[in-house]
């Protein structure tokens, strides 16, 4: 049974007969209670609810004309509206959609939930009315008092939407999370393999952990300029790499030919490829192993792939230029932090929705890292140089900003017999920073690596980490225990995504499919300091990498003023005025007085000492920056 309480019909009367019609129609709400069964103090069920819409529309029908023929009567402002108006209309109109979204909350149980569901919509009636009054009534009063409402309840709505987003991920009024059990540690063995994505080369590196040796390389695609052909069918700019819980499958995402190459950790066999957005960078599989989200750095979503049918099977929009994806050990949420939006996105995978979006301290996040037991997320910032700490659990807090140095690149967290810790490394330093991870993390000790560090990952029971060295073509083992370098594995060219994956071959020796480094070992690398005397902090680093007839060369340059241009040259004198100066590029620095710039063209053989040997002889030739103003040398080519 429902029963209805026309009270407010009658108080509409009273306000128009006392003249206090500036407050009528906005106060105006037709009751239509079900009658609710239980005593005081007890909880209650309602009855009749699912005739509530259409009953309510029955009473709104007589309700609403006889009001509006009442202020017809009474206001001289309304009272000049033609018949038949189409206010008349919009009214019903609003109070019909308010009713069916108020019915079509769904009830939890929860009062803190239920209020926010159900006020939603009945604000959103407020506001719409409010709007049709504007568009219709000449009362200045009304229309003041209108306008207000408009903006208060929309302040309201967003308030009452942020809670609803807070409660759905269990925050503020929910009870805590319990705290996640870490996985179980495996010792480092022989059945264990280190991959890098080599960007230039577009292979795949495959390092045994056990012996500190490169076993060969992926081929997934050609150097440039053979993957410029317009009939090329390989992977271009091979970069970012995730591998499947069960540790068979490594997921290899390529960023210009935008895909995700599947490959059988065993066999180093390709099993698919899937093509999907523009410009993916990272990936990586959820937890129970059903799906592989991949970010599209070049749009704005996560493109979700079906591991087993190997297609995209669903978009989770996100904020503009997702940078990287892991998820919390359970599964319940997936982090996506942006590379061109200062937003990191928590994605709730039951429903694939942003639950919450957090500040970052700046736009360029490329990389972030998950602790074991799911309390801590930790992800970088490049273009300011910073790594932010946040929880991982709802309501996702900043709970710490550390400045970690120009070219801040990648994080990984690692639980040993010393503590727990974060390794972050930062290019333009060339160094590893590690830090004690709790509630104030510390820097303990920076640790000296090689040209431009970028992808880190931690061995399976976090007594080692493996270090790829974009500028060196080369990967590092650290020690986590006595953090010093126990090796050096040179591999292909310009490692970017770097991950350790224990237990990879349970059988064998792993090393079918695999090929030689061949062209992809020919590299040189370079130094450019300031001038003597300029007392200048500026410096960089320089890799010259093959690329059959032409070679890729890509500077690491740091130390430069912020925001600014500069040009880098070609020139045949390391003094003023430099002689024969060809421009390469021009680029601008980030918010850190850093870049990462590259350039295409025959260098290796002019740039280094050691070339090899032609029927002429070449005049030797050297790399300069200068601002792009002027003609003063920032940093210059180091000598042998």
């Amino acid at each position: 049974m429902i029963r209805f309480r026309l009270d407010k019909l009658r108080l509409a009367w009273m306000l128009i007969l006392t003249g206090q019609r500036r407050v009528l129609i906005f106060v105006l709400h037709i009751d239509a209670k079900p009658k609710l069964r239980g005593s005081p103090g007890q909880g209650v069920r309602v009855s009749g609810r699912a005739s509530l819409t259409s009953t309510r529309k029955a009473v709104m029908k007589i309700a609403v004309p006889i009001i509006v023929a009442i202020i017809g009567f009474t206001s001289p402002s309304w009272a000049q509206m033609p018949p038949n108006s189409s206010f008349e209309q919009e009214m019903m109109e609003s109070m019909s959609k308010m009713d069916q979204g108020m019915v079509a909350a769904a009830m939890t149980g929860n009062p803190n939930y239920d209020f926010s569901a159900m006020m939603i919509p009945h604000h959103q009636g407020a506001i719409d009315m409010a709007k049709t009054f504007l568009l219709h009534g000449q009362d200045s009063v009304l229309r003041r008092l209108a306008q207000e409402i408009i903006v208060t309840q929309q302040q309201e709505i967003q308030v009452m939407r942020l809670r609803l987003a807070t409660l759905q991920t269990g925050g503020a009024s929910a009870p805590p999370e319990k705290k996640q059990d870490a996985p179980a540690s495996i010792p480092v063995s022989e059945k264990d393999r280190v991959y890098t994505g080599d960007q230039t080369s577009n292979t795949v590196s495959v390092i045994n952990p056990s012996s500190n040796k490169l076993l060969g390389v992926i081929r997934l695609g050609d150097p440039v300029p053979g993957a410029l052909s317009p009939l090329y069918r390989g992977q271009l700019l091979v970069h970012g790499i995730g591998f499947s819980p069960d540790h068979r499958t490594i997921a290899v995402v390529s960023i210009g030919s935008n895909s995700v190459t599947f490959i059988d950790t065993a066999t180093n066999k390709i099993k698919n490829v899937v093509y999907i957005g523009r410009a993916p960078h990272e990936a990586f599989f959820t937890p129970d192993g059903k799906e592989l989200w991949a970010v599209v750095r070049g749009e704005d979503y996560v493109s979700v792939i079906d591991p087993v049918k190997m297609k995209e099977t669903r978009r989770v929009q996100t904020a503009n230029g997702p940078g990287m994806v892991l998820f919390r050990p359970d599964g319940r949420y997936a982090f996506v932090p942006s590379s061109f939006t200062p937003e990191l996105d928590v994605v709730d995978t039951k429903s694939y929705q942003v639950v919450a979006r957090v500040p970052q301290a700046s736009p360029f996040s490329p990389n972030l890292s998950v602790s074991r037991d799911g309390t801590e997320v930790w992800f970088t910032l490049k273009d300011s140089g910073k790594t932010q700490v946040m929880s991982a659990q709802p309501p996702f807090r900043i709970l710490a900003t550390l400045d970690t140095g120009p070219i801040t690149n990648h994080v990984t967290l690692v639980e040993n017999s010393n503590g727990k810790f974060a390794y972050v490394t930062v290019g333009e330093e060339n160094a590893v920073k590690v830090f004690r991870r709790g509630e104030k993390p510390e820097l303990i000790v920076t640790i000296s690596t090689g040209d431009l560090p970028h992808g880190i990952w931690g061995s399976g029971d976090g007594t080692r980490v493996y270090v790829g060295l974009e500028n060196q073509d080369a990967v590092i083992a650290i020690d986590t225990i006595t953090n010093k370098i126990i090796a050096t594995i040179p591999i292909g060219l310009q490692p970017q995504a770097l991950v350790y994956v224990p237990d990879a071959v349970p059988t064998g020796d792993g090393t079918a499919n695999l090929m030689p480094l061949a062209e992809a070992g020919k590299a040189a690398h370079l130094t450019l300091i300031a001038p003597e005397g300029s007392r200048s902090a500026a410096h960089a680093t320089v890799s010259v990498n093959s690329l059959g007839p032409l070679d890729l060369l890509q500077i690491a340059v740091s130390g430069l003023k912020p925001g600014k241009m500069y040009r880098l040259w070609l020139v045949a004198s390391r003094t003023a005025p430099f002689e024969q100066k060809e421009e390469l590029v021009t680029f601008k620095t980030n918010l850190a007085g850093a870049q990462v710039v590259q350039t295409v063209g025959p260098f290796r053989q002019v740039l280094t000492s050691n070339r090899e040997k032609t029927a002429e002889l070449t005049q030797q030739r050297f790399l300069l920056v200068t601002p792009a103003e002027s003609d003063t040398a920032e940093v210059i080519q180091k000598t042998p």
